[in-house]
């Protein structure tokens, strides 16, 4: 279990992995669509940034070493890969067209066999003169960046920024319609998802330690082939092969989120190849596991406190009124989870499913993406707690798990866990070292620190080992890059912002002032002016530029 590293719709869509458990219409309104990108990413997110790191027992920031960058020479051996032409051909969404892209299975042996891609592309609108490609990835990991392209960038950027770039997307190897990651069936999912995060005693941790063991064991035995290869590294390469396919001589990017640590990635590989990058909800790649955790555990606080001011003021709040304070919020919010998990309650799910705490919790968390979100919550969390009908916050955790009405899982929870548990080792050694580190997790997030502390186990038991490990990126040489970060985002705190506009050595921090998980396109028209300035132009902000919302 992971939360993820990025946004994905509330349907009314951050980071690493977490719990162990993307026909036309008239174009929405700016805001809904933004909300729709960030829960999204939020899909990968939330189970992914908290089993991020290098260090199973350190508490504090890690020895880091520096990724080095890649030779600028290309591989002779990678030559039939970086010289093939894409097929594109029309995918049924209007507009799009869609191709196969090949890369390595193995970029240490390219001979031993291919991975096929996924890409689309809505092709420069006009008028003005086109600029490029323009690729988009909306987090996770296990994110889908052709959904997130064809359900919302093609139609939420920016017009000027439509009109001049070809929107691009390609999912990330193992991810989506990329040879994806598979590791349990729905019904299988169904019972992973409603684990028990909150272990009372020593059957109940036995179980939980069971249900990890059966999802990582799946995933062994489902995708014995993918599981090396699916690290951010590899992704990163793959989209350097994209870039010359697609005739671009270098990157332009937009990442949100967990996309901030692939676009860095490929900035450290390839400074030289560097054109605009935009990196949006920002990972500090040179973490340990258990530093990573808390600063997000903390991250999920601070989003809550300020849920829960806002919620009290409001006629509809069933957690308290207009003096019940932020932290009496959060008491009455777990005393009601402590209900749930005593007695789940009738959700109206045709699979049978109750909501139970665990998906309880993933529900609330949900809603600390977006406060667009926060009207949805209260009303859910009140038909919940005084007509004990769970529905509504089934629903939410649904999205984050992308559950479909048909009892079918995307495969965000797999590929979120099979890059994080490549990409760096294990938070935690065991669960015993895993319960000496809960006090620390609870004072982080009295409400949801304790989950969140046994949702890092799946890396535990991951049945291959890591071929990362935390590392600063520098990338030496490479155009301005712009590091966008939210002073109260609750997947990616502000900090890991702040930290990896210091590591990246061309790197300009635009700050917004606000509320909620990534900036760009959250109604903010000084953040939306400045980014959009930089990708048309190539003017990154002033240093210390901050924005708020409009």
């Amino acid at each position: 279990m992971h939360i993820r590293r990025q946004s994905r719709p509330i349907r009314t869509r951050s980071t690493r992995s977490r719990h162990p458990h993307h026909s036309r219409h008239p174009s929405p309104p700016r805001r809904f669509l933004h909300l729709y990108g960030t829960l999204l990413a939020l899909a990968g997110l939330l189970i992914s940034a908290c089993s991020v790191g290098s260090s199973t027992t350190s508490t504090g920031r890690a020895e880091a070493s520096t990724l080095t960058a890649l030779p600028k020479a290309m591989p002779a051996a990678l030559a039939l890969y970086y010289g093939q032409k894409l097929n594109w051909r029309g995918c049924g969404a209007p507009g799009f067209q869609c191709a196969t892209l090949k890369a390595p299975l193995d970029y240490a042996k390219p001979a031993s066999g291919d991975i096929r891609l996924a890409v689309t592309r809505k092709k420069a609108t006009g008028p003005g003169k086109r600029l490029g490609s323009l690729l988009v990835n909306p987090g996770g990991p296990g994110g889908s960046a052709v959904g997130y392209l064809q359900s919302y960038a093609a139609v939420g950027y920016p017009k000027e920024i439509r009109a001049r770039y070809d929107m691009v997307a390609v999912d990330p190897r193992g991810v989506a319609r990329s040879e994806p990651v598979e590791c349990l069936t729905g019904r299988q999912m169904d019972e992973y998802t409603q684990t028990d995060l909150t272990p009372d005693n020593r059957r109940e941790r036995g179980q939980l330690v069971d249900a990890v063991k059966e999802f990582t064991e799946g995933c062994g035995r489902r995708s014995a082939r993918l599981l090396r290869h699916v690290s951010t590294v590899e992704a990163a390469r793959d989209m350097d092969v994209l870039r010359a396919v697609l005739g671009d001589e270098k990157l332009t990017y937009v990442g949100a989120s967990y996309g901030t640590f692939l676009g860095a990635t490929y900035a450290g590989l390839y400074p030289d190849r560097v054109g605009r990058l935009v990196l949006d909800g920002a990972m500090d790649p040179s973490l340990p596991a258990r530093r990573m955790n808390e600063d997000q555990t903390a991250g999920f606080e601070t989003a809550f406190q300020a849920f829960a001011k806002d919620c009290v003021r409001r006629s509809d709040c069933p957690l308290g009124g207009a003096r019940t304070t932020p932290d009496q919020v959060g008491k009455n919010l777990k005393a009601f989870f402590r209900q749930l998990d005593a007695t789940p309650i009738e959700a109206g799910d045709a699979d049978g499913r109750k909501l139970g705490e665990s998906l309880a919790t993933m529900g609330v968390i949900t809603a600390m993406y977006d406060e667009v979100a926060w009207p949805r919550l209260r009303e859910a969390l009140t038909t919940a707690m005084k007509n004990k009908d769970g529905a509504g916050l089934l629903t939410l955790a649904d999205t984050y798990f992308e559950r479909g009405a048909d009892g079918r899982y995307a495969n965000l929870m797999s590929a979120n866990a099979a890059v994080n548990c490549l990409d760096l080792p294990a938070a935690f050694s065991s669960p015993e070292a895993l319960e000496e580190a809960l006090p620390s997790f609870e004072k982080a997030s009295p409400v949801f620190g304790e989950p969140l502390a046994w949702a890092s186990l799946n890396c535990t038991y991951w049945p291959v080992h890591p071929t990362g490990e935390p590392q600063r990126i520098e990338a030496r040489g490479a155009a301005p890059i712009v590091v966008v970060g939210t002073t109260r985002d609750p997947a990616t705190p502000y900090a890991w912002s702040q930290s990896l506009a210091a590591q990246l050595s061309s790197a300009t921090l635009l700050t917004y002032d606000g509320d909620g998980h990534t900036a760009y396109g959250r109604g903010s028209a000084c953040i939306d002016s400045t980014i959009n300035r930089y990708l048309l132009a190539g003017t990154p902000p002033t240093k210390g530029k901050r924005c708020s919302a409009n």
